[in-house]
């Protein structure tokens, strides 16, 4: 990475869409799938015009854990239970698995959507 007094105005970096792997952070993808999940998680709050402590007795969980949700404190949160809350909040979660190719030796992704 350049140091400070190598970049000029004219430097520019681009991202590779996922900043957690950008990062250098481990699990990249699963960390973006959670944020993505929390995301929606907000905005549903927000859609329903809910406080936190309301948003909380519909989740099934106390307010401070709904605070840790917003905030993107996620470590304490399994997707599994991101996608349980959002059920719990009335939205639809579709999960689609894509076949790969019989020769492939890539690796799988996740992706996040939300429509």
């Amino acid at each position: 990475m350049a140091t400070e007094a190598q970049l000029d105005e004219s430097t520019v970096f681009y991202g590779s869409g996922n900043v957690f792997a950008d990062l250098g952070l481990p699990n990249p993808e699963e960390r973006l799938a959670k944020a993505s999940l929390a995301s929606a998680i907000q905005d549903a709050i927000e859609l329903r015009g809910l406080n936190e402590i309301d948003a909380a007795k519909i989740m099934g969980i106390d307010q401070p854990a709904v605070s840790k949700i917003v905030r993107g404190r996620l470590a304490e949160f399994s997707t599994e239970r991101l996608l349980s809350y959002l059920i719990h909040l009335g939205l639809d979660v579709d999960i689609i698995i894509h076949k790969q190719a019989p020769q492939s030796q890539r690796e799988g992704t996740i992706s996040v959507g939300y429509a």
